[in-house]
């Protein structure tokens, strides 16, 4: 109540309703339980977690009304722009905010500055510039408004802050596509909050009655507030979901920095490359992506660089991977040929291969290919393990040496390098035999990885029971040839 009895007009952020809490009360109001149980063969890159989703609330109402610890402003260079968002805030901020905005001296594309609320409610406003949107300069725009997000976000941690209000900062003057921007705004608040969550209370997004439909339809894809939902959000990702901060990235304009600017990286690889650099061209502050077809044409003569070389293989991969993100994959991923399980005893994801599931003569192997990329990237950042089931395979099932090979050439580094244990379940004679040529003389670094595995049994020692999702056929042959030692553990019904 203000001094005149009136009712206030701000809006305290712990009275409004949560992301989850309509979601819930949905559920519960159609007897469902709101976390249902499902299988889950494919995490989304944004996976299910509930206590990043109690932080966040989508709000329709004017940002300049709420009572949390800061609010934001989006406003132009010399802070003086005249939107609707920046209006509310001078209004009932009153005139001392002008006076300690002209002290700050403008505020750069991208940057945060921060100043009091004065008679907001809010004790602080961060204000920030987003960028002015042109389609050929797509990659700059929203390099900038990452920034904006990331960098009110980390003021707010900075200055130990307890909840943030966010405007929709692409003001409809600088043109930025607001379902684009809203992609933007919401894995750089994700990612934030799965680094920094212990930081924040409280995220609002406020927003108006046109921009509100936007941010209902793509939220669930950053912030699922159930596995089912999820698994539903999970084909509509874009193809870029930037880096493991929510940035984008763009390999081919990253520039490269060394310890000695004024050397070349590999001098005495480059002395027979017809390098005409100029001095500017030379240093690496100057040196950026260059001349690709050189490059691809170096790779064939075997003169390029390794650090050249690897960096190809990233955008190669990449490519793929955007590629896998924008197929539908429903075919091959309805073959469960393929699906991440548990643990195992050293706390390793643990993700399984199931032979007898992959009809080689029957479906395209390169979406094959695709769809082991799209479940495998975000699974590969850290150590896990890989369970193959060569149970009751035949020659239709048997994937050949080149299709392994160029699966292997193609995946990033990081599955090499974050692969520890390879489980080879029920092998043959035969299988030995070709697993033994593929990883002597095809690929490298693979062999020491391998384990044989003749029984569940052994392999339970390795992965606990209770960890893994076992095909029925797999445990009904191992009991016929090794004993049914393990009969209280029941196989999966979903494979």
């Amino acid at each position: 109540m203000d001094p005149l009895g009136a009712p206030s007009q701000f809006v305290d952020v712990d009275s409004l309703l949560g992301w989850t809490d309509a979601y819930e009360a949905k559920q519960l109001a159609s007897h469902q339980n709101p976390i249902e149980k499902v299988q889950v063969d494919v995490r989304s890159p944004f996976p299910y977690r509930k206590d990043i989703n109690a932080k966040i609330i989508l709000w329709k109402g004017d940002v300049a009304l709420l009572n949390c610890t800061a609010i934001v402003n989006t406003s132009n260079e010399s802070l003086t722009d005249k939107n609707p968002v920046s209006e509310s805030i001078f209004m009932h901020a009153g005139p001392d905010l002008r006076d300690e905005l002209q002290k700050l001296k403008g505020c750069r594309t991208g940057e945060a500055k921060l100043t009091k609320g004065f008679n907001l409610a809010a004790r602080f406003i961060i204000h920030t510039v987003g960028p002015k949107y042109k389609s050929r300069y797509r990659t700059a725009a929203e390099s900038s408004l990452y920034s904006c997000y990331r960098n009110v976000l980390q003021l707010a941690k900075e200055q130990a802050m307890c909840s943030v209000g966010f405007c929709v900062i692409n003001s409809l003057k600088r043109c930025y596509p607001l379902e684009d921007a809203t992609h933007i705004a919401l894995r750089t608040v994700r990612r934030f909050l799965e680094i920094h969550g212990e930081s924040l209370e409280k995220v609002v997004f406020a927003v108006s009655e046109l921009e509100e439909a936007t941010y209902q339809k793509l939220l669930p894809l950053y912030f699922p507030r159930s596995l089912e939902e999820e698994i539903q959000s999970l084909p509509y990702l874009p193809a870029d979901i930037g880096n493991a901060e929510g940035e984008p990235v763009v390999l081919e304009r990253q520039i490269r920095i060394t310890e000695k600017p004024g050397v070349p990286d590999d001098a005495s690889d480059e002395e027979g490359l017809e390098a005409d650099l100029s001095f500017i061209g030379s240093h690496a502050f100057a040196r950026m992506e260059g001349d690709v077809d050189k490059q691809r044409r170096l790779i064939l003569q075997g003169q390029l660089s390794e650090a050249a070389l690897q960096k190809q293989h990233q955008r190669n991969y990449n490519r793929w991977l955007c590629q896998a993100r924008a197929e539908d994959l429903s075919d091959i991923a309805s073959l469960k040929a393929l699906y991440q399980t548990g643990v195992d005893n050293c706390g390793r994801t643990v993700m399984v291969v199931v032979g007898r599931n992959i009809p080689i003569t029957l479906i395209d192997m390169e979406k094959a290919l695709l769809y082991f990329i799209h479940v495998m990237d975000h699974i590969a950042v850290k150590e896990y393990v890989l369970v193959y089931f060569h149970t009751l395979t035949n020659d239709y099932n048997q994937l050949d040496s080149n299709f392994l090979k160029k699966l292997y050439d193609v995946v990033d580094a990081k599955y090499k390098r974050n692969l520890k244990a390879l489980y080879f379940v029920h092998p043959t004679f035969r299988s030995k035999v070709s697993a033994w040529f593929f990883t002597t003389f095809t690929v490298s670094g693979l062999k020491d990885k391998i384990h044989y595995v003749e029984s569940l049994q052994q392999l339970f020692t390795a992965i606990p029971p209770e960890q893994i999702d076992l095909p029925p056929f797999v445990l009904e042959y191992d009991a016929r040839e090794n004993g049914p030692y393990y009969s209280s553990y029941p196989p999966s019904p979903d494979l």
